[in-house]
């Protein structure tokens, strides 16, 4: 079993790790082998080359950002990806209920129960929790520039960037037809939550077939706390400011280029999105 660990995850370098797993894994039914990520992208490569090996399962040892790069690795193959989350958010390890705790996340892995679940794709980029765009796709942008990582200096990117914002326009083209909307943030769910228990999508389903789309309109600068509150209760559904929609596809347009965020990791894409849900994709580890 390969372990793939991005050392700085969340901010922090995972000292200990290794001992950990020493201590936890059963040896009896795994040799673990432990590899280090040196750059971007380094996770996907070398959760590639595991396949190439024989290797079948591979553990993102991380955050969201490490989970996507091991994933894509290994989806539509017969891999199986584990989790062992020490990232900011974890959002996908949160959806799926794998314990934050390293030791508690280790014992799933050695019960090694494995489920087959969706992942969307935006123009052709893997995700396995969340995509989005406005709002909280510039916020993610200004969050990778921080040298300080982790949920309060997350909500200070928020606060700060809140007041400065301004909505955008789109098209948003279904089977069923196309909205035009002014939007604060458009999100595309295949798991509930962004991560750290903010449930922007409380009835994501990561088995149905289907993306929750959430378009989130402008709203009162003094109606955001209780916004806040309601994302972190499970019941931002209620609110009025707040449309959903489930589908297997959808085209976003809008008026120019722009930000866009997958799993948390911030990207630049064009005016034309196209969003879609692979069913049973993704062979993973789960309680």
């Amino acid at each position: 079993m390969l372990f793939i660990l991005n050392p700085i995850s969340g901010g922090r370098r995972r000292a200990g790790i290794e001992k950990v797993i020493e201590k936890e894994l059963d040896t009896a039914l795994y040799q673990p082998v432990l590899r280090y990520t040196s750059h971007p992208g380094n996770a996907t490569e070398l959760a590639a080359q595991a396949l190439t090996e024989g290797i079948r399962k591979v553990v993102a040892i991380g955050g969201d950002g490490t989970v996507n790069e091991v994933g894509r690795a290994l989806v539509n193959t017969p891999g199986v990806l584990g989790i062992i989350p020490t990232g900011s958010g974890n959002g996908l390890a949160r959806h799926l209920n794998i314990p934050i705790r390293v030791s508690k996340a280790i014992s799933v892995i050695n019960h090694s129960r494995v489920v087959s679940i969706d992942y969307g794709t935006i123009n052709n980029q893997p995700f396995f929790c969340t995509a989005g765009l406005g709002f909280d796709a510039l916020v993610g942008n200004k969050f990778a520039q921080l040298d300080s990582r982790g949920f309060t200096s997350y909500i200070k990117t928020v606060v700060k960037e809140y007041f400065s914002f301004k909505p955008e326009r789109y098209e948003l083209t279904f089977n069923h037809g196309t909205v035009e909307k002014e939007a604060f943030l458009i999100t595309f769910a295949n798991a509930s939550q962004y991560g750290n228990n903010a449930y922007i999508a409380p009835e994501a389903d990561i088995q149905d077939g289907l993306l929750d789309i959430t378009i989130l309109s402008p709203f009162p600068w003094y109606l955001a706390p209780q916004l806040g509150v309601m994302l972190f209760s499970k019941s931002i559904n209620n609110s009025h400011y707040l449309e959903v929609y489930r589908t297997k596809n959808v085209q976003v347009k809008r008026l120019s280029d722009g930000y866009v965020h997958f799993d948390g990791e911030p990207s630049s894409m064009g005016s034309t999105l196209d969003i879609k849900i692979e069913p049973r994709g993704l062979n993973v580890i789960m309680p």
